[in-house]
């Protein structure tokens, strides 16, 4: 037996590169994977601007950054969510040594959480990367490890300086790639045992002024795929597991070309099988489609869907690879869209589950033994 549920961080304080700030903090619904019905079943109304979300379902843990424009320093929150009950519990709360606090993500072993600062202005610790080791009981103990980007882009108003957008592991856990906007570059790192981070084995260059935001591995590790929000693009790049090489395969667009001037593309994800690549549309209010050859990383283009709402900021697919949700900013709703898991083409569902500023969205199956143990 196991059990699926939605988390929806939401903007709660505004921000002047932000529309609104309609938001109630982090939501968590009870989702019926087989009809798409969502029950909300708690809120934590305590958490700041709770933009982006980590999940660990073995521990039943939720981490959520917070972003809040003027703070010198975000900060990375733990909440404990009992599946039995349905309620969230406030575990405690770290400085990520960072503005704009952005993006989090688990090493695959469960000991530590990457943090991503995307930083605006000066002052303050200023690291882009920070790492924090994570308790027994799946609260954060401070930062061990940190590190600073310096440098900036042609973008003269977007690439001023360094704009750490994300920090993902490998499936093989041998490199952390950090996807900085400011710097057109994904930045490598390695993980020691203590959480250190080291200097990587291979960073890649990008097209200048192309702005990488997110990026995610091929279940195979064999390959890596970034969306570019700046000019609209998504990238395959080769993977050595040996060496931690990285080759440019193919850079192909996110919208039609007619799109591309007033678009900004967020959020970028795979289906569980490898096979589909989807990416997320802002401006256009689309979620791209894209085969992936398994043997080259080329892509395919399959179409484009609308999103179901406005300024589709962040999206993921359910377990089970039956609905993509997305979080559409700026219409106060979280959409669902069919996803045909054969041959990867999305539609409307008509579905809506209502929030304020829904900024991520995750959704998650918990195990059994975490639905019995609470």
């Amino acid at each position: 037996m196991s059990e699926t549920f939605l988390f929806v961080g939401t903007l709660n304080r505004s921000a002047p590169y932000f529309q609104a700030a309609n938001g109630i903090g982090l939501a968590v619904y009870r989702f019926d994977e087989e009809t798409g019905d969502a029950e909300q079943i708690d809120v934590a109304a305590d958490v700041d601007n709770p933009t982006f979300l980590a999940v660990d379902p073995i521990r039943s843990v939720i981490y959520a950054t917070s972003e809040v424009f003027g703070w010198k320093e975000g900060v990375v929150s733990a909440y404990r969510f009992d599946p039995a009950t349905g309620r969230l519990a406030y575990l405690n709360k770290q400085a990520a040594l960072g503005s704009i606090t952005a993006y989090c993500s688990l090493t695959a072993d469960g000991r530590h959480l990457l943090v991503a600062n995307y930083a605006m202005g000066g002052g303050g610790p200023d690291r882009s990367v920070a790492v924090f080791p994570i308790r027994d009981d799946g609260g954060l103990d401070p930062c061990v490890s940190a590190a600073r980007h310096e440098g900036s882009g042609p973008n003269a108003e977007r690439q001023e300086r360094s704009h750490a957008h994300c920090a993902v592991e490998s499936p093989d856990g041998r490199d952390i790639l950090a996807a900085d906007l400011g710097l057109d570059r994904l930045v490598s790192y390695s993980l020691a045992a203590d959480g250190a981070l080291l200097p990587g084995r291979e960073s890649l260059s990008l097209a200048p002024g192309s702005g990488p935001r997110h990026l995610v591995f091929h279940p195979s590790g064999r390959f890596v795929f970034a969306i570019n929000e700046l000019d609209s693009t998504i990238v395959s790049i080769a993977r050595s597991a040996e060496t931690g090489a990285l080759r440019l395969v193919a850079t192909v667009p996110a919208v039609p070309e007619a799109a591309r001037g007033h678009n900004h593309c967020s959020e970028l994800r795979l289906s569980a099988d490898g096979r589909f690549l989807y990416g997320a549309n802002r401006g256009d209010d689309t979620i791209v489609a894209y085969a992936v050859d398994p043997e080259t990383g080329a892509l395919a283009l399959i179409g484009h869907a609308p999103c179901g709402g406005a300024t589709p900021r962040h999206f993921t697919l359910s377990p089970a690879g039956r609905w993509l949700l997305v979080a559409n900013q700026n219409a106060d709703a979280v959409a669902l869209l069919n996803r045909d898991a054969a041959d990867g083409t999305l539609s409307d569902s008509g579905r809506r589950i209502a929030i304020g500023t829904p900024m991520c969205v995750q959704v998650v199956r918990f195990p059994s033994n975490a639905l019995s143990n609470g």
